[in-house]
């Protein structure tokens, strides 16, 4: 399938991945702004089920890979930097970890290569949460006008009943990923930090990165430092591929 995908700029290729909930052009603005100005051409997909991409949402992450590299072929992109931030942090690990040969590098946020204490209270409390927002009207009215097509309260309506498993054992198998890897995470939350030191632990080379006074959805937290953290992981990586020297 390929994403609903808003493109900005021209240069070095780069596709950012949004959180659950949100579409390709409601997040990661800023971010995106940065790296237009630092002339990258910027990707940002709507993932299945969100806003222009509609598609069948039942089991959902064994499309995310193929409706990623299905998008890349349609725009002619051999290769290119990822990152993506919760949902779409799980979607560029399951595509770098199918299709390595796709991704100059791979970066990702608020997710979880191994399940923490209180997972499943996590997760009543989370779909209580969705069917709050489901229900009132005014914040409905808004992800209707931001989703268009797309079909937000079957998604929420999957993640309320529990549909989708979290992908734990996907998500943890890192140990011999093939291309360079950085974990950003929101220095607020001990949940998210812990996640940098699983994966550190789960493979030392994965390099890791703590940004004070972020949480879960780092980027939007704060976009700026997430953007030049970003920018000098990818910009090393290139340096370094230029030089013929592996960072992974």
């Amino acid at each position: 399938m390929i994403l609903h995908t808003d493109v900005r700029g021209e240069g070095t290729p780069l596709m950012l991945f949004h959180s659950f909930g949100n579409t390709g052009s409601s997040m990661n603005e800023e971010v995106m702004q940065f790296f237009v100005d630092k002339k990258y051409q910027v990707f940002r997909p709507d993932l299945r089920g969100h806003g222009g991409s509609v598609g069948e949402i039942k089991n959902y992450f064994s499309y995310a890979a193929d409706d990623v590299k299905d998008t890349l072929n349609f725009f002619g992109i051999k290769k290119c930097h990822i990152a993506g931030v919760s949902y779409g942090g799980i979607e560029a690990l399951l595509f770098a970890q199918k299709y390595p040969d796709y991704v100059s590098s791979l970066t990702v946020s608020g997710i979880f290569p191994i399940k923490p204490t209180g997972w499943e209270q996590s997760e009543q409390e989370e779909a209580e949460g969705l069917k709050s927002i489901r229900s009132n009207s005014d914040i409905a009215s808004i992800l209707d006008e931001m989703h268009g097509d797309g079909d937000w309260r079957s998604l929420f309506q999957s993640v309320i009943e529990g549909g989708e498993d979290y992908p734990f054992d996907q998500v943890s198998n890192v140990s011999d990923i093939s291309v360079p890897m950085l974990c950003i995470s929101g220095g607020s939350s001990k949940k998210e930090v812990a996640n940098a030191l699983n994966f550190k632990r789960l493979n030392p080379d994965i390099h890791i990165s703590v940004i004070p006074f972020a949480g879960h959805l780092v980027s939007e937290d704060q976009p700026l430092i997430y953007a030049q953290t970003l920018h000098c992981f990818v910009g090393e990586v290139e340096r370094n591929k230029k030089k013929g020297t592996d960072l992974s």
